[in-house]
């Protein structure tokens, strides 16, 4: 036996002291690094959850109309709407110590690292659901020290401030499954055209074997190693106890039903109307471009979908294909001013210029029941005569002059009442009006109606030469349908962000801007638009389409050389139709000049389909009265014609029509003189 000497004996004891002494420190070291991670980890509190994520649109009645577009398809649920079988694959198969380790599964570290030595190459993973997580939400994938490092760092956190659930829900969320479907409803939706809580054992172990190689086990691209890849999951879950091997069998051999198409929007409806909203987000709600493309909103929008079904149809079925005029289209309730239908252009993929809100044009007559609300306001009555007759107006102190035409140069060549000049919509009365209320009147009562482009202060401001928004203009006429209350186009309704918070709550305005009583007065003026009882030597301008009407509306239509345009209302539903050409081309075929009306009259009456006939309420201070079109006074059983007028009390005729004193009138019959004491208080009502 070989006697080892004892100085050796003692060399080799103090390395052994020594070994021990650095692995006691290195323990110490890596103890202190460690404690160090967990303080500075939890110092660094929870970190964020946010993942880029598509923002849906929604109907009035809750359906998806729209999204973002951003080449990825994200749509969070919670994990109580992830079918209990996908969430029990994935755990199966990623990570099947989930709910016991912290983040970090040290066993399966270990056997990872003894494969890849063997193999002398990356051949298995070792990472949780947690840190794939931290992975998918902060990090890039490059394999860098410094990469690892924060992954490990974000793990730590994650599992310090989340649930095992919460952390379980993001990972589904996020997970990336091919074809631009990230989480578990965007694929769902793209590979089986259902919900992720709609799922089978079939369908559900194929996901869970998607993330492992998206581009080599989608059933899309390869089904052959789909299969197999499903094979190892279902294993993976009997292995769990999740599923018997009965289920494994049945699961494999379940035919797969396939869609390969993102389904939650199969088509973008209204595209006018979701750049209208996206404009709203933008400039009225302050929420920048990237939340609104990847921030995950639910946006609650106003559109009826049935209304802009309609409104595009009636399009299609009124203008010819081979014409090139472009039209418009809003439609609102008047009494909050939300945008039920919206048409901004014949065809949003050849110009997505919106014409609705954006274009300015010339309202034409359209503009007059501005005007003659002023007008109301300043003593007129739908009984107040002027001289219809070719006129030239001196204007400037006699430098200018103005000449305006009726259309087809018509003139009564006699005096005409207010409501006459409505329904035949005389030029020469509206420009007299004008100019008797002072010019500037009518810009600024355009402001009181919510018209934001700026007004010439000219003659023929009356006849609408000055430009306006399509949608203003619309919004304008909900005043006189809601009787005088304020209101603005709506298009949104709620804002939430992506964990369901509300950003924003559309909240009523009640605020009276109108007198209640004029306005009613106009609004029954404006429904001898298409009565024909107050023909007087022409026809109404709503004659070509009052016989197709059903129900009871105010309206008024309005042309220029340029453009036609048919505004109209019911108490529940108001609509504003122009139709054009974008260069400001004049108009010159017939059948051009009347399409506003016939979309308008086409998509109003699909619109009240079925829907009981409203009528406008009167409020407390009218009266009506039968009264005679053509003379203003009051038609007894002796006048030939006769239409129920309101006024407000106090301003209505006295007389009678002048054919109730043909004949022998009896004397009693005769209307009495005012009495003197009337005229005395007469400004006071």
């Amino acid at each position: 036996m070989e006697v080892i000497p004892l100085q050796r004996f003692k060399r080799a004891g103090k390395y052994v002291r020594a070994f021990l002494i650095l692995a006691t420190l290195g323990i110490i070291l890596l103890f202190i690094m460690l404690l160090s991670l967990l303080i500075y980890a939890k110092i660094l509190g929870p970190p964020p959850l946010a993942v880029p994520e598509s923002t849906l649109y929604y109907s009035e009645s809750g359906t998806v109309i729209g999204e973002t577009n951003n080449g990825q398809k994200r749509y969070w649920v919670s994990i109580d709407s992830i079918s209990p079988e996908l969430v029990n694959a994935t755990i199966a198969v990623e990570d099947r110590q989930f709910y016991t380790h912290k983040g970090f599964d040290v066993k399966r570290i270990g056997g990872a690292i003894i494969a890849d030595l063997k193999a002398r190459a990356k051949v298995q993973g070792a990472s949780t659901i947690t840190q794939q997580y931290a992975r998918n939400l902060f990090l890039d994938h490059d394999k860098t020290w410094k990469r690892k490092w924060n992954e490990a760092l974000y793990t730590i956190r994650l599992e310090m401030n989340y649930s095992k659930e919460e952390i379980l829900e993001g990972y589904l969320n996020t997970i990336y499954y091919g074809h631009g479907a990230y989480g578990a409803e965007a694929a769902s939706q793209y590979y089986f055209g259902k919900t992720a809580k709609e799922l089978t054992l079939a369908e559900a172990s194929i996901l869970a074997g998607i993330p492992k190689g998206p581009s080599s086990y989608s059933p899309i691209v390869n089904l052959e190693k789909a299969k197999t890849r499903q094979n190892i999951v279902l294993h993976s879950m009997v292995q769990k106890n999740y599923i018997s091997e009965a289920e494994q069998k049945q699961a494999l051999q379940a035919p797969l039903s396939l869609k390969g198409e993102h389904t939650i929007v199969t088509n973008k409806m209204a595209p006018y109307f979701q750049d209208a909203v996206k404009q709203t987000l933008q400039k009225e709600l302050g929420i920048d471009e990237r939340t609104i493309e990847l921030g995950g909103l639910r946006v609650y929008t106003t559109l009826d979908e049935k209304q802009q079904a309609l409104a595009e149809e009636a399009f299609e079925k009124i203008i010819t294909k081979s014409s090139n005029i472009q039209g418009a289209l809003v439609a609102m309730k008047p009494k909050t001013g939300e945008v039920t239908a919206l048409v901004g252009g014949r065809d949003y993929q050849q110009s997505p210029f919106n014409r609705a809100t954006q274009a300015i044009r010339q309202p034409g007559s359209t503009i007059k029941p501005l005007l003659y609300y002023a007008a109301l306001e300043n003593g007129f009555t739908p009984s107040t005569t002027l001289m219809s007759e070719k006129t030239t107006f001196k204007f400037d102190e006699g430098q200018s002059s103005y000449s305006p035409s009726n259309y087809n140069h018509q003139y009564a060549d006699s005096e005409i009442t207010l409501a006459q000049a409505i329904a035949l919509s005389d030029n020469i009365y509206a420009v007299k009006t004008h100019l008797f209320l002072g010019q500037k009147v009518l810009r600024d009562t355009a402001k009181r109606f919510g018209l934001t482009s700026k007004m010439e202060v000219v003659p023929s401001l009356a006849l609408g030469t000055s430009g306006a928004r399509i949608i203003e203009m619309v919004n304008a006429y909900s005043l006189f349908a809601n009787g005088g209350k304020k209101v603005k186009p709506v298009f949104i309704t709620k804002v939430e962000n992506h964990q369901g918070d509300v950003l924003f709550q559309y909240k009523k305005e009640n605020e009276q801007v109108l007198d209640p009583d004029q306005t009613f007065v106009m609004t029954q003026m404006l429904t001898g638009v298409f009565d024909e009882t107050l023909n007087g030597y022409t026809k109404v301008t709503g004659s070509t389409i009052s016989k197709q009407l059903t129900h009871v509306y105010a309206g008024k239509s309005g042309s220029t050389s340029t453009d036609s345009w048919m505004i109209g209302y019911t108490p529940q539903l108001v609509t504003g139709v122009w139709t054009g050409y974008d260069q400001a081309k004049k108009i010159e075929n017939p059948a051009e000049k009347v399409y506003a009306k016939k979309i308008w009259a086409t998509f109003m009456e699909a619109s009240l389909k079925d829907k009981p006939v409203k009528y406008f309420k009167e409020t407390s201070n009218v009266i009506g009265l039968h009264i005679d079109p053509k003379s203003g006074k009051i038609a007894s059983e002796r006048c030939s014609n006769s239409r129920l007028t309101y006024f407000v009390k106090g301003t209505e005729p006295e007389e009678y029509c002048p054919e109730h004193f043909k004949g022998d009138a009896p004397k009693e019959q005769q209307p009495a003189k005012k009495p003197w004491y009337k005229w005395i208080l007469k400004p006071w009502g």
